[in-house]
């Protein structure tokens, strides 16, 4: 009679991997917005860069819900409630589309400011590109993870590309002060987030996942490109149409 089948194990290399880069990103959501939303009353010193408006409040709990989503999907894999996991898939599906719309109003809403965008120091015409680039890509990584959600390898890959184009905002305020230097230190900071990425595919496949190779330049490629958009006529025209 031949031995059972071995049970598969739970909590693969893989399933670590994922996870634990889900809870890196948590984390530097905290950092980056501890001292103006998450621990707001413990830092009156930087009360000036926290918004006011109730709006802001509202799309910080779903962006942290969405980083939140990221660690609990594959725990549910690794307990084997796939049921479950696709059910809280769909209820990602529904809060990244509530994310991307808000994501757009509360741009406007700090553009709108006679501050502009507080704490940094760039036209808010020129900044709104950074933003609506950030919410056109997760929006595009997230709609293609949707789509290739029968591919577990494409489908991983793409939330977690998702997720750290999604990142620049939680990285911009991290309290050091290299970050003073503008959007080349945000987006440098951003694109670290995808060497685990790339080392994990190297080290498995022994080549770059199609996701990882394009998603990454992808997102490497439109971070130059919108500081030069921004500068330029037709980009002001329109986002001072917007904001106006």
């Amino acid at each position: 009679m031949p031995p059972p089948a071995a049970a598969p194990k739970r909590w693969t290399s893989e399933r670590r991997f994922y996870t634990g880069m889900a809870l890196a990103l948590l984390a530097t959501v905290f950092a980056g917005f501890a001292r103006t939303f998450f621990l707001r009353a413990w830092f009156p010193e930087v009360r000036h860069l926290a918004p006011t408006e109730t709006i802001f409040y509202i799309h910080g709990i779903a962006f942290t819900a969405w980083f939140a989503l990221l660690v609990v999907q594959p725990s549910l894999v690794a307990i084997r409630r796939i049921d479950l996991h696709r059910k809280v898939g769909w209820f990602g599906a529904g809060l990244a589309a509530t994310m991307a719309v808000m994501g757009v109003s509360v741009a406007l809403v700090a553009a709108r400011r006679p501050t502009g965008f507080l704490g940094i120091p760039i036209p808010p015409a020129e900044f709104l590109i950074v933003p609506f680039t950030d919410m056109a890509l997760f929006t595009l990584f997230v709609g293609l993870a949707i789509a290739r959600r029968r591919d577990p390898q494409a489908h991983k890959r793409l939330m977690l590309v998702a997720s750290i184009s999604f990142l620049t905002a939680a990285i911009a305020r991290l309290p050091f002060a290299f970050m003073e230097s503008g959007p080349p230190a945000y987006f440098g900071v951003t694109d670290l987030f995808l060497l685990p990425l790339i080392v994990w595919d190297v080290a498995t496949r022994r080549r770059l996942h199609p996701v990882t190779l394009w998603g990454g330049v992808l997102l490497i490629v439109s971070q130059p490109l919108r500081l030069w958009i921004s500068g330029t006529e037709t980009w002001l025209h329109f986002a001072n149409w917007l904001i106006g």
